[in-house]
């Protein structure tokens, strides 16, 4: 044990340059200390600002990191560095870290002193391997038995909302978006820099029912699995657990138990073959504990399950064949006391695993615990802050800023699973531009090119004959053109013949002769974006075949990547790798992140006057710099599946990525919608009228999914009051717009969160903290998405510290009380919160229509308020160079007046003047919204304006 020297002597050595005793070494912007004993080595913490640091922890004496994907930030400044009672301390201005000596543990400090995080001893370095290489497993514990509030960590539609207790695993999947940042109630974040699979709470993977917990039927280890073909049971046996998860475990599917063949994913490989309505399966099996506690389970499933316990249900779920997922549930069990578990499946050529994990200690349990499989080093960044949002602003500043999106990407989006021809796709813009219905895009979905011909980024003749012409009709219908484009060749195109010849496309799938869905079936693969060449020619690629032609969009689709769906994770690692960068298991998560960065850096440097605007299907942290938006994946069109996007959306949006959107009404539906039975169709129709009132309130407004067909015109052809709620959500929409723009334009102007969870702006009410069904779209609404087929009325929660206004009849309400809200079938529960100052525009059909028509300014009075109106050209990258303006609105409650300041900046085509005039809301009088202009009009000049409420 060495003997300490004071803080004195300590910093005059450091400041030398020297090191102490080999324990404390001074380096740039930080230090690296030797602990006396631990798992780690040697620690390295170092400063990034005012209120960040990174700290790495490796087993042995050098750093052999790579360089970070996710952080693009460099180290900076200088932390004052002191020695006392065994802790070496680094003082920033508004962050501290302290190191202790002893076995190199750290922990941080708020601002104000506050202790906020803390390292607890269980650090862990476990060698592994990948591609034959040496790497490590590594896992650090912090807080434990925390009672804060954890949220971020991407998109995971299992509705978790407060991650405190949770179980989540970072993996990209079509419906699962990994990013390791997580956010605390307490002020801070935490980005775990890890490219790998990686843990959130338990760092066990869960395992088989069958394994670990004790399953006995009928006096004998294991299930008793019944498979029935119609009524009649054709094999019973003994399985010692239920896993049908991947397409490598159909094998094991009883022969007496099949039926006709019946493709079941995408690849068009045949698995267990069975006609719908035919195959049935029952699991029963006398689960036995032998811990007392929660104990944990998540059901990976497609088509129709439910689980019982002791005769009771406790999920029922359905999922399209080819895209399962995983559904959580829990169960208090005790000890030595058996739970009766009934599974009861329709396979429909489907995949079914059961998992469970046993319970944590309960300081384990509620703690901050992180853990990969496959790494180098321990390495994470601390980002502290006065808020969450100050926290995301950090986070942001590590990773790179939110860029902006074009004007357009903010208004209504039409799309469906494809249109097949040039002709129907402008025959949709031409029907909305014919009824009056708002629109600014149109997506052109995957297959316009020839059968055997993915990847050649052209098109069929005989349906898109003249596709450079469709982009310019639709810009002369004032429509945008969103086009599909994914990172997958079939090895005989030119395209996928050029990146081969550079060493640039992954062989693992064409080496096991994989096919996919299309037609009779194609080899394909993905090429590898690690390598900056092959990222390089697949844009050069993209722009000669598709960018040229003037398309304003880029869907980038299967982003994960997934290069051949319902593989196990093995199988998907050996499909993907090994890439230019390393092993695959290394890089698993950080595909979709290089990938988009490829395009986004060819779009700047092709159209260096026009914003670039992707939507990719994954991402993983830093997404948010690549001009890219983020939507939820295939989701069923399921009650279930839009209450569950609520939560995904909130907390991907606090992960720093402020652009998302969702199906609207699910993308793959349950044959009873598809047959269009009568019986179902109410139902149907229902579902998407609520998905469609809350993608109205989401940062994008899209509706895109499989048949039947999705225009507002054809969903609601027969329902006149759907159809008028439909056009009267998209309407508002576009009155919303300056709102909306603006709030869309903090997300890069000052690192705001378009989407918020309640909790960011009401910390100090704790049951805001697990609220997962309502949200905040920006400072002013409060969204209550109704997600309950025939609910005409649902509880809301109104946040204490504010008073809130119903939208629909302008009635206030005090916060801090729940109350029953009116939801009628053609209406969501809207509320707008007391001192905000909304700003509404004119009745428009796109966008770019009427750039200096009226504003209407609704001041919801109650309390002080304020609002920066923002405005610019709407789609060049001028915003970066201080090209926009500013109008400061400030309302005063005391004095009862609205300041309108005086305008502050400009932009090439900003009018100079503005018809503005005002409404005011009062606690009193309850006045339902209206948009038109009032009777306290004015014109705005840029000079500052008072008005007064009458």
């Amino acid at each position: 044990m060495r003997k300490l020297l004071g803080s004195a002597a300590l910093a005059a050595m450091l400041l030398s340059g020297t090191a102490l005793a080999s324990d404390v070494e001074r380096v740039a912007h930080g230090v690296i200390v030797t602990p006396d004993h631990g798992a780690a080595k040697r620690v390295r913490v170092i400063a990034y600002g005012d209120a960040a640091f990174r700290v790495t922890a490796a087993p042995a004496r050098d750093f052999n990191l790579p360089k970070s994907l996710m952080v693009t930030a460099d180290a900076a400044g200088d932390p004052v560095i002191t020695e006392a009672g065994g802790l070496l301390t680094l003082r920033l201005p508004r962050a501290t870290a302290e190191i202790r000596l002893s076995d190199g543990r750290v922990q941080f400090r708020d601002a104000g002193g506050k202790l906020v995080l803390a390292e607890e001893a269980q650090r862990r370095f476990a060698p592994t391997s990948a591609d034959g290489k040496p790497f490590l497993a590594t896992a650090q514990q912090f807080n434990r038995g925390t009672d804060e509030g954890f949220y971020g960590l991407g998109q995971h539609q299992n509705r978790q909302m407060n991650y405190n207790g949770e179980d989540v695993e970072l993996g990209q999947h079509n419906m699962d978006i990994a990013i390791p940042f997580v956010v605390s109630t307490r002020n801070y974040g935490l980005l775990w820099d890890n490219n790998a699979i990686t843990r959130f709470g338990n760092p066990a993977p869960y395992r088989h029912v069958g394994q670990g917990l004790k399953v006995t039927s009928g006096g004998k280890p294991g299930w008793q699995a019944d498979y029935f073909l119609g009524d009649r049971l054709a094999v019973t046996r003994q399985e010692p657990f239920i896993d049908y998860q991947f397409i490598k475990d159909q094998a094991n599917w009883p022969e007496a138990a099949k039926a006709r063949t019946v493709a079941s994913s995408e690849s068009g490989q045949n698995t267990a073959g069975v006609v719908v309505g035919q195959q049935r399966v029952v699991w029963r099996g006398s689960v036995t504990p032998d811990k007392t506690g929660t104990h944990k389970f998540r059901l990976y499933s497609s088509s129709y399950v439910k689980v019982f316990a002791d005769g009771k249900e406790v999920l029922s779920r359905w999922r399209q064949n080819w895209n399962p997922w995983f559904h959580n549930f829990e169960l208090a069990m005790n000890a030595g006391k058996p739970i009766e578990l009934r599974v009861e499946w329709e396979p429909n050529a489907g995949y079914l695993a059961l998992f469970h994990s046993d319970p944590l200690a309960a300081p384990d349990r509620h703690s901050l615990w992180l853990s990969s499989d496959v790494g180098r080093a321990i390495d994470y960044y601390y980002v502290g802050g006065r808020s969450m949002d100050e926290v995301i602003a950090g986070y942001r500043g590590l990773t790179g800023k939110a860029e902006m999106m074009p004007n357009w990407a903010y208004g209504f989006w039409q799309s469906r699973q494809r249109y097949e021809t040039q002709d129907q796709l402008l025959g949709v813009v031409r029907e909305y531009r014919k009824r009056g219905i708002p629109l600014d895009n149109i997506v052109q979905d995957w297959f316009y090119w020839p059968e055997d011909q993915w990847g050649c980024h052209c098109f069929d003749a005989k349906r898109f004959p003249d596709p450079a012409g469709m982009v310019n009709e639709a810009h002369a219908l004032n429509a945008r053109v969103m086009i599909s484009v994914w990172p997958k060749f079939y090895p005989n195109t030119k395209n996928a013949q050029e990146l081969m010849a550079k060493g640039h496309l992954y062989l693992g799938n064409l080496k096991a002769k994989e096919k996919d869905w299309v037609g009779k079936g194609y080899e394909n693969t993905d090429y590898d974006p690690y390598a900056p060449e092959a990222r390089e020619i697949y844009f050069r690629q993209m722009k000669e075949g598709l960018v040229d032609k003037g398309f304003d969009a880029w869907w980038m689709d299967a982003t994960e990547p997934d290069i051949h769906s319902n593989l196990s994770i093995e199988q998907r690692i050996e499909r993907m790798g090994p890439t230019a960068a390393g092993p695959a298991a290394a890089l698993f998560n950080s595909f979709p992140l290089v990938h988009a960065e490829g395009v986004a850096e060819g779009l700047r440097q092709a159209l260096p006057d026009k914003r670039p605007f992707i939507l990719t299907r994954s991402g993983f942290g830093g997404l948010q710099r690549a001009s890219a938006a983020l939507w939820s994946g295939d989701v069923a069109a399921r009650w279930d599946d839009l209450r569950d996007q609520i939560s995904a959306g909130v907390n991907l949006s606090m992960s720093g990525v402020p652009n998302w959107t969702h199906d609207i009404g699910g993308f793959a539906l349950e044959d009873r919608y598809t047959r269009q039975d009568a019986a179902h169709v109410a139902e149907w129709r229902e579902l998407n009228l609520r998905w469609f009132q809350f993608g109205a309130f989401t940062p994008l407004f899209r509706s895109h999914g499989e048949t039947p067909k999705r225009e507002i015109f054809e969903i609601a052809a027969d329902d006149k009051a759907m159809y008028e709620s439909m056009l009267w959500y998209d309407q508002l929409r576009y009155r919303l717009m300056p709102y909306i723009y603006t709030i869309a334009a903090d997300t890069w102007h000052r690192d705001g969160t378009m989407m918020r969870g309640l909790v960011m702006d009401f910390p100090a009410d704790r049951r805001t903290w697990n609220v997962d069904d309502e949200y905040l779209f920006g400072p002013a609404f409060l969204a209550a998405p109704v997600t309950t087929f025939n609910a005409r009325g649902r509880d809301v929660y109104l946040p204490a510290g504010a008073g809130w206004y119903d939208f629909a009849t302008g009635a206030f309400l005090k916060g801090g009380q729940t109350i029953a809200a009116a939801a009628p079938r053609e209406r969501m529960p809207l509320f707008v919160r007391a001192g905000s100052i909304v700003p509404t525009g004119a009745a428009i059909q796109h966008v770019g229509e009427q750039p200096d028509g009226p504003i209407v300014l609704h001041v919801f009075t109650g309390a002080d308020g304020g609002f920066s109106l923002y405005e610019d050209d709407g789609v060049s990258p001028g915003y970066k160079q201080g090209r926009f303006a500013r109008v400061p609105l400030t309302w005063n409650e005391a004095a009862g007046t609205l300041t309108i300041g005086a305008r502050q900046g400009g932009y090439d085509g900003m009018p100079g003047k503005r018809a503005i005039s005002v409404r005011f809301y009062t606690p009193g009088r309850a006045t339902a919204p209206d948009f038109a202009e009032s009777a306290q009009s004015f014109v705005y000049d840029g000079k500052p304006i008072t008005v007064r409420r009458p």
